[in-house]
């Protein structure tokens, strides 16, 4: 299923058949501030296995990241997020970033496995965040990659429904993405060190 979604005003009651959708265990493809996003309910376990088939990747292994609707669940899922930290993500989120920080025991087990660190993301779209709110608790993402080598990353909706629509149970069209991905920025470790640096900038 390909829905077709105002990036600025989201339809509720699309946004609403979305959160359906991820409640009963779908996975979907959305439109962030970088690239466009392959994610699910990270509650649901046979859905968390579904986006890591679909990636390719052993889910131990795999570095997925979730996305919030704000930084008002932050603790969570994160252990002690400093003063200082909090301040940083409120400056630059919502915004083309992921903030690794040290996860706590209420990460599904199934995606924490022995990983000790999340990816945090409060991407800078309406769409996603409207899914995350309405669903009631973040959404595991992953980038959408393209299958062409030249390129990292797909920015058209209908080139990845055409990919992507016999693996997936609905893609959001939400009109271009960026094909740049987050910057990543590592807070486990003191002071905050660039992983990736993406399109966001950091200083």
């Amino acid at each position: 299923m390909l829905l077709k979604i105002h990036p600025d005003n989201p339809s509720q009651r699309q946004i609403s058949r979305l959160v359906e959708i991820l409640k009963k265990g779908g996975v979907i493809i959305y439109p962030t501030d970088t690239v466009y996003g392959l994610g699910c309910d990270i509650f649901n376990q046979k859905a968390v296995e579904r986006v890591a088939k679909i990636k390719g990747v052993k889910i131990e292994k795999a570095n997925f990241s979730f996305i919030f609707y704000d930084l008002s669940h932050l603790s969570d899922y994160a252990r002690h997020v400093s003063n200082s930290i909090f301040k940083l993500m409120k400056y630059y989120l919502p915004g083309p970033y992921t903030f690794i920080l040290e996860a706590n025991n209420k990460i599904p087990k199934i995606i924490r496995g022995r990983k000790k660190t999340i990816g945090i993301r409060i991407p800078d779209n309406n769409i996603v965040r409207n899914i995350v709110k309405n669903l009631g608790n973040p959404l595991l993402t992953s980038s959408v990659h393209d299958e062409d080598k030249l390129l990292d990353y797909t920015t058209d909706p209908e080139l990845i429904y055409e990919q992507y629509k016999n693996k997936v149970d609905a893609v959001v069209n939400g009109g271009y993405c960026n094909n740049e991905p987050s910057t990543v920025i590592d807070c486990t470790r003191g002071d905050p060190e660039i992983l990736r640096q993406g399109i966001g900038i950091f200083k």
